[in-house]
């Protein structure tokens, strides 16, 4: 993305949006916490073309991590943010902001079992990102992770984990007040994934359906996503007739306040197209995609 000299009101994560209808900026003042503006969208999701991409992409030798129905959609949802800018938005302290930067965040699970620890992923995309590169990215954070690493804000967290709750109190007061200000210190924020452009949450890598999940005041997170798990799902053509498919559901969160519904049902019928022809992936995200045909 082309950088923007920073300006006065400008954050060191995002710029202040500047030319705005009134509606907005009155609505952020009304409604100032992004919790009591989400906004659920469910999509079902077909498998079939997705499934036949994943199974040509993994013919051969293709590393550590094949690749999963999970790539296909963070690659498609990082293509679809480039494509619909205001996805990248954000409010804090009553303000409009477009990132600088386009982020996805996730939670691995080290290992399978109770007692096992969780990393946060972070993974920067831009106008040139495509799933490989994306995949590659992925792959070198999970192995990394799974062997035992630990990423910036975890290690902050378990060091503030230490101090007595008193003194932590006032400390979280502390951050909670430059956090409205985009002042958090880089260290606590470089992975957190509530700063993220989006953080999506794989349950049906756990073997759970896909469900509602809410947004967090804290941070700038402003879309959600769930990912369910795979299933056989009755799909109807024109004449009514019942085609059991896989697919599996997705669930978006998303703060009402950034666009319209009318911007919203155009991103998700992009993301829709997207998952639809997996192979568009493979074309830089900047790459204008004919969806509306």
């Amino acid at each position: 993305m082309e950088k923007q000299k920073r300006r006065w009101g400008d954050r060191k994560d995002g710029r202040l949006i500047r030319d705005i209808d009134a509606l907005h900026i009155i609505n952020a003042y009304i409604q100032p916490n992004r919790a009591d503006n989400e906004a659920y969208i469910s999509e079902r999701i077909d498998l079939t073309k997705i499934n036949e991409y994943i199974a040509r992409k993994n013919q051969g030798d293709v590393g550590a991590l094949p690749y999963t129905v999970f790539h296909v959609i963070a690659a498609a949802l990082a293509k679809t943010v480039v494509l619909r800018p205001k996805m990248n938005r954000f409010i804090q302290n009553k303000r409009i902001y477009h990132r600088n930067e386009i982020t996805l965040s996730f939670v691995i699970k080290k290992k399978f079992n109770d007692e096992a620890e969780e990393a946060l992923a972070f993974v920067k995309c831009d106008e040139h990102s495509t799933i490989e590169s994306l995949h590659n990215e992925l792959v070198k954070q999970v192995t990394s992770f799974r062997k035992e690493a630990k990423d910036n804000t975890t290690d902050v967290m378990d060091s503030l984990k230490k101090i007595p709750r008193p003194i932590l109190s006032l400390i979280m007061k502390i951050l909670v007040a430059l956090d409205k200000r985009g002042k958090v210190p880089a260290a606590l924020g470089k992975t957190d994934p509530l700063y993220a452009t989006v953080f999506i949450s794989n349950l049906g890598s756990i073997g759970l359906k896909c469900g509602y999940h809410h947004l967090s005041n804290w941070g700038t997170n402003s879309m959600f996503v769930v990912v369910g798990k795979k299933e056989l799902k009755p799909f109807y053509d024109s004449e009514g007739n019942i085609t059991m498919r896989e697919a599996l559901d997705l669930g978006l969160t998303i703060d009402e306040r950034i666009a319209d519904g009318y911007y919203y049902a155009k991103t998700v019928k992009l993301l829709k197209y997207l998952l639809q022809n997996p192979e568009l992936l493979e074309q830089e995200a900047a790459m204008e995609v004919d969806y509306e045909q």
